[in-house]
């Protein structure tokens, strides 16, 4: 399957979702001690980085991106789905949201303080993950901090779905030019998952 095959279907399916995938985690972070701090560690190492624009990388419906705002972050968000953005703009009106990829990331080199993506680059197969990094490079400001979640695993349930285990990822960030500082592992009980903490190496 082409890329643009299988991201045409990502697409498709959560434009199908859109609004029940919004319903589904808009108290995601209540629930979620480790992960609002997880946000929070984010956002303190943006300003200690000298604040900026940051980007939410497969933002989905919008609500981290509302929260890091609610955290004093300028973040704005970025999805593949038209359906998603169009949520994330009617809930949380007066942030950005734009329609992209992390396939192709349009966004001028070192223009973010920031990016994370969580749990978006699960759709990414293995074999494009190093060109997405290197987009996060690119765009990263030199010491601006990255951080990404995604569920873990040693075997993929689907071609859109995509489990790692943590140190093929560290490997993966290594090679793109990031120093991996920390990792929290998570053990809900669906799905085991990971957040890493890296930075771009300046």
């Amino acid at each position: 399957m082409g890329t643009d095959d299988w991201l045409a279907d990502i697409r498709t399916s959560y434009d199908t979702i859109a609004d029940s995938y919004a319903d589904q985690v808009r108290n995601l972070l209540v629930e979620q001690p480790y992960l609002r701090a997880a946000l929070a560690m984010f956002a303190d190492n943006v300003r200690t980085a000298g604040g900026g624009p940051v980007a939410d990388v497969g933002c989905g419906p919008g609500y981290v991106t509302a929260h890091l705002n609610q955290l004093g972050v300028d973040a704005f968000g970025v999805d593949l789905s038209p359906g998603m953005i169009e949520v994330a703009r009617r809930d949380h009106p007066g942030l950005r949201f734009e329609v992209g990829s992390m396939t192709d990331l349009d966004l001028p080199a070192a223009s973010v303080t920031g990016l994370l993506a969580w749990w978006s680059l699960i759709h990414i197969p293995d074999d494009e993950v190093p060109a997405v990094f290197g987009h996060f490079h690119r765009v990263l400001r030199p010491g601006g901090p990255l951080q990404l979640g995604f569920h873990v695993g040693d075997e993929s349930p689907s071609e859109t779905d995509h489990r790692r285990q943590p140190e093929q990822v560290v490997t993966w960030l290594q090679d793109a030019g990031f120093d991996v500082e920390a990792q929290l592992l998570l053990t809900p009980s669906r799905k085991p998952g990971a957040v890493l903490f890296a930075r771009h190496e300046s």
